[in-house]
């Protein structure tokens, strides 16, 4: 593996920076850089991402497009759904051992086709093609405490935000997290990407 590259930003400084890129993104004033020479030269050198996102490979979903983040940035994981796999947790204790990103953020969205195709399984028994279905089975746990009786827009969106907290509960379950939360080094977060707005709503 590479060297361990440092960001300097906390990781509540870390999360503001996010907060401030989506304003950026939302008002029409993303700084989104173009290719520079400069800039690709200094990061074939190595790598200092602030946050490292868990989100969903939908491609609505761009996570330095709406956080207006430029290269190097941000270390994405993307997979349908934003669940967690044995995958992912290696890609996110590689952000955490050798990128040392203060912020890990779980990033859902609105209209999750991935969710949706869970809560359907749940709600119908309706069951996907085969490697669908692993992906559907990793959510399913997310959903158990939902209430059916409600509409089904309101259902879709508590799934949704429930998956993303199911994540960081994994993520959280972990050796590493447990070890780097205690010494106050890392922080992570949860949030939901609106597709119908481009806003981002943390969770509490």
């Amino acid at each position: 593996m590479a060297t361990p590259q440092t960001s300097t930003l906390s990781a509540a400084e870390a999360l503001e920076r996010l907060k401030a890129g989506n304003q950026r993104f939302l008002r029409g004033e993303a700084k989104f850089p173009t290719v520079q020479k400069e800039v690709l030269a200094d990061l074939a050198t190595g790598q200092h991402p602030y946050a490292t996102i868990l989100c969903c490979s939908d491609s609505r979903v761009p996570p330095e497009l709406i956080f207006d983040a430029g290269f190097g940035e941000l270390f994405i994981i993307r997979v349908a759904g934003n669940v967690y796999s044995p995958e992912v947790a290696g890609s996110l204790q590689y952000a955490g051992r050798h990128l040392q990103t203060p912020l890990f953020l779980v990033l859902g969205h609105t209209r999750c086709g991935a969710v949706d195709a869970a809560l359907d399984a749940r709600l119908q028994g309706t069951r996907q093609p085969s490697r669908i279905q692993i992906l559907v089975d990793s959510i399913l746990p997310a959903l158990a405490d939902l209430d059916e009786r409600l509409v089904p827009e309101t259902l879709l969106a508590q799934a949704i935000e429930a998956n993303v907290r199911w994540s960081m509960a994994q993520i959280l379950d972990t050796p590493e997290a447990r070890e780097r939360q205690a010494e106050g080094r890392v922080k992570l977060a949860g949030a939901i990407y609106e597709i119908e707005t481009g806003g981002v709503r943390f969770l509490e």
